[in-house]
């Protein structure tokens, strides 16, 4: 028998059987209904009295019959066609109602949900006889159909100026005023959901979406263990790593919680908002502010029918695209598998490494169609590989220190400047850009610094690492532990801090909570100011206060490098001393 969705408690075999047999019933193409059909309906949903959906496909044929209001009986939205932002589902909704009233909120939400092509809504009333078998049979009084319509969407922000939750769209539907079922079902079916795309079209391309980016809606939830600026800094973020990851951020909802949800981190309502919401303006990624486990990303991908993933899997996304050399794909993809592995459920057997989107590309294989085992075997190799990088690195440090040519790390929250730095200081010509994490594999330079007691030059060595942040995920942490050891092993660190960036206080103090967390206690640390040239007379004033014993610079634009030399043979004497 097919199935029957929805509250079936209380129906009898022959009342499942009459709704079964819906299955089999077909309506022409270019109709929404037939009275022969709202008829049978609405014999069934009387002598049940319930309200009774049938779920039709654009070939007029019955998908899925269900006992209940729309929102009750309505498909899961990842089982529905995923067309885009311009297209319908081509499905339509065919209910009962047991009162003559228009549809509710609750249904016209469920339809916006479903990108239904249209939701038609019969009320019904009893005829007063009784048919063979003692049961009431019913007829449809009136009948309401109701449709969603083209609206403007959201402009895409940018990410720089993204901090707060834009108001949310609600939704755009038509209903139509109470009609006889002639006049509904001489209606043009076709004639209407094309009439519809077409103007869903015109909006897609009027917002100049691209096709090839992701569109992202992020979602923040705000508890008590986190200031107000704190929480917008943090989104701010967030839409940042996103615009490098290669997304379009469309919009940003917020909640705040005194705790997080254990099964869908946010509240049963404000999941149905963020699903309605990626429908409205046509997200095809929804994008967490924090980590997710394993059962809350397959609990939202169920309700919000659009692929969820988390900021670690962002970040993971963005170090997929920038590793260049052997040893970066090797832990990166390292890090990557690690996340997948307790995830492999509900998300297919076949992933694609490349190409996919964010959270979907990556190094490696071009696809890992292989189970746990498979893929635990997989990480085994990776990290003996690791381990033989990080001997292989160890035994340059070695050669290194037998010279006795001191050695600098160069640390810092990314695109704090330290690349452009390097190059300043040592005439170096590695990558640099106004992107986060543009630098993942370590770059070590010479560079003559004078002698702090002799004023003779002297040689040490300036490595470049890669950027430090916020919560830096715990598998990135171990899987680029061969670079993390350029830090630990140095002789001293140069800090290098954003002071344009306006939660650069915050940004010390998460480098610092990484150092900290180190098993090897890393050497001293002298603080430098970068982009001086970009900030005002009252934050320099503050930093000065707050780090009397800081340098401040403006790699870019060259200044304050020669103070920073001497500054350095001083830390260096220092750390050498104490040895």
């Amino acid at each position: 028998m097919e199935t029957i969705f929805g509250n079936l408690q209380g129906l009898k075999s022959s009342q499942l059987k009459q709704l079964a047999r819906l299955y089999h019933q077909r309506i022409p193409g270019d109709r929404l209904t037939t009275p022969e059909f709202s008829q049978r309906l609405a014999a069934i949903s009387t002598e049940i009295n319930q309200a009774v959906c049938a779920y039709l496909n654009r070939r007029g044929q019955v998908i899925r019959v269900g006992v209940g209001s729309p929102r009750q009986t309505q498909i899961p939205l990842l089982e529905l066609p995923r067309y885009g932002a311009e297209r319908l589902s081509g499905i339509r909704c065919i209910s009962t109602h047991l009162k003559s009233e228009p549809p509710n909120e609750a249904a016209l939400t469920s339809m916006a949900l479903q990108r239904l092509d249209a939701l038609v809504v019969l009320n019904i009333t009893g005829t007063g006889f009784t048919k063979r078998g003692g049961g009431a049979t019913g007829y449809v009084k009136e009948a309401y159909l109701a449709h969603l319509t083209a609206q403007s969407r959201v402009a895409i922000a940018s990410p720089a100026t993204l901090t707060a939750s834009s108001n949310i769209p609600s939704p755009s539907w038509n209903i139509s005023p109470p009609l006889s079922l002639d006049v509904l079902t001489n209606q043009d079916f076709l004639d209407l959901v094309e009439a519809l795309e077409a103007d869903f079209r015109r909006e897609f391309v009027a917002q100049e979406v691209d096709a090839d980016r992701d569109s992202v809606l992020i979602v923040g939830v705000f508890t008590d263990d986190t200031t107000p600026q704190q929480f917008q800094d943090t989104l701010a973020e967030l839409a940042r790593l996103v615009d490098t990851a290669g997304g379009d951020v469309l919009q940003t909802v917020q909640q705040k919680r005194s705790r997080i949800h254990p099964q869908t981190v946010v509240g049963e309502g404000k999941v149905q908002e963020i699903a309605l919401t990626a429908q409205t303006i046509g997200a095809n990624l929804v994008v967490f502010d924090r980590d997710l486990s394993p059962a809350q990303v397959r609990n939202l991908e169920l309700q919000i029918g659009v692929r969820v993933v988390d900021r670690t899997e962002v970040i993971l996304d963005i170090f997929a695209q920038r590793a260049q050399s052997r040893a970066g794909k090797l832990q990166v993809e390292l890090a990557q598998l690690e996340y997948m592995l307790p995830r492999l459920t509900g998300r297919g057997q076949a992933m694609s490494r490349l190409g996919g989107g964010i959270g979907t590309r990556g190094p490696g294989e071009t696809k890992l169609e292989t189970e746990r085992r498979g893929i635990g075997r997989r990480i085994s190799r990776l990290q003996q590989e690791v381990n033989q990088l990080q001997a292989h690195r160890s035994r340059l440090r070695q050669k290194r220190q037998h010279r006795e040519v001191p050695s600098v790390a160069l640390v810092g929250y990314t695109n704090a400047g330290k690349s452009t730095l390097l190059n300043a200081l040592t005439n170096a010509e590695i990558y640099t850009a106004d992107q986060l994490f543009a630098t993942l594999d370590p770059t070590t330079r010479r560079l003559i610094i004078p002698h702090a007691d002799t004023g003779e030059t002297q040689e040490i060595l300036l490595t470049d690492t890669v950027g430090f942040i916020h919560e830096l995920p715990a598998s990135l942490m171990d899987a680029f532990r061969a670079t993390l050891e350029e830090v630990t092993e140095a002789d001293a660190l140069l800090h290098l801090v954003d002071l344009s960036h306006p939660a650069w206080l915050s940004h010390i103090r998460a480098v610092r909570e990484i150092l900290a967390a180190m098993p090897v206690t890393p050497g001293p640390a002298l603080v430098a100011f970068n982009k001086i040239d970009q900030v005002d007379s009252e934050t320099l004033a503050l930093a000065q206060e707050e780090f009397p014993l800081a340098v401040f610079i403006s790699a870019s634009d060259r200044l304050g490098l020669e103070t920073l030399r001497q500054r350095l043979a001083l830390l260096i004497e220092y750390a050498t001393s104490s040895r």
